[in-house]
């Protein structure tokens, strides 16, 4: 008894309870729309950390994703513990819609909070961001989203359509959504004769190629391929880049929540969080390091943005956005 006493005590001394302290075990299904690579280095991480746990994971985009989701939702019969996949504007569909299960316990007190759920039901585990990607040939190096729209620009501008691309969308909301740009501004783009159109990878193709000089572009694209000798370059504006977060979530159905909740927090973890920046993402914790050649923390300001806004606008951005460019 004067044992168990002492081991409660010393654990408590820990900060960990008993539950916390105990070693979790059996399947956890994943779903997932991380790169093949990262999701195998993100299990195999976590596995190295809990080794009574075996992983199944499903990889696509996050559109196949959730159709596959929603199949089995509609079967009765959804199969996966935890969902890591591209957006919050998806995750707070879902917990709308009583999807999610909260984690009140998961630490993020060192996180902004704009990047998690208040009520802990998902959170963010990296940032993709979107800047103003150029060729290093171009006649103008932008600081500032109005760049794209002065006459240099014209007829030079390569963009990734909110139809096809999450991370358009999530830049399109949170464009609109700044008082100094708005909706004038992609009506602006328009008549700069931008033609948005397909996924970040084609817009990347395009500006790297000269076809066009300047773009809307996730960060890692021209950042990576700097590196690599391309002739590109990707501005932060001083207005700010939007952010796709990579969210995760424990489905309310899952047939292994310990195991969940252990994976939300490894991935929260410093060595999940520097795991994501060796990677070559930007970490949402603010004090991981970010990947060689972006700038310091203090020269990325993130642009606000509300999911819970862009899930109940989401059908009149796009007509907006279609009434602008066309379908």
């Amino acid at each position: 008894m004067r044992m168990r006493r002492f081991v409660l005590a010393t654990l408590l001394a820990m900060g960990l309870t008993t539950s916390a302290a105990q070693a979790v075990s059996g399947k956890l299904v994943i779903y997932t729309s991380q790169p093949n690579k990262d999701a195998q280095q993100t299990v195999d991480a976590f596995i190295a950390d809990n080794p009574g746990v075996e992983v199944e994971w499903v990889r696509d985009g996050t559109t196949k994703i959730m159709a596959k989701l929603r199949a089995e939702f509609a079967a009765g019969a959804p199969q996966p513990d935890i969902l890591l996949i591209a957006d919050m504007v998806t995750m707070e569909g879902l917990n709308r819609e009583g999807r999610l299960m909260a984690h009140p316990d998961a630490q993020v007190d060192a996180f902004d909070p704009a990047l998690m759920d208040k009520d802990r039901f998902y959170f963010s585990t990296k940032l993709i961001t979107t800047g103003i990607m150029y060729n290093t040939n171009a006649p103008m190096v932008p600081t500032s989203y109005r760049d794209l729209v002065k006459p240099e620009a014209k007829g030079l501008i390569a963009m990734p359509s909110p139809l096809t691309s999450g991370a358009a969308t999530i830049h399109m909301a949170a464009l609109t959504a700044n008082p100094d740009l708005g909706w004038d501004y992609y009506q602006a783009l328009a008549d700069q004769g931008a033609n948005p159109k397909g996924g970040n990878g084609g817009t990347y193709k395009a500006i790297a190629g000269g076809e066009k000089l300047y773009g809307f572009v996730v960060d890692f694209l021209p950042i990576r391929n700097r590196l690599k000798g391309a002739p590109v370059a990707l501005v932060f504006p001083t207005e700010g880049v939007s952010a796709v977060t990579e969210p995760a979530a424990i489905l309310s159905t899952a047939k292994n929540p310990d195991a969940a909740k252990a994976f939300v927090d490894f991935l929260l973890s410093m060595k999940g969080q520097q795991l994501a920046a060796d990677q070559g993402y930007l970490a949402a914790h603010p004090s991981i390091a970010p990947p060689d050649g972006f700038p310091s923390r203090d020269k990325i300001r993130l642009m606000p943005f509300d999911p819970a806004d862009a899930l109940e606008n989401a059908s009149a951005y796009r007509l907006r956005f279609e009434d602008i460019f066309g379908g």
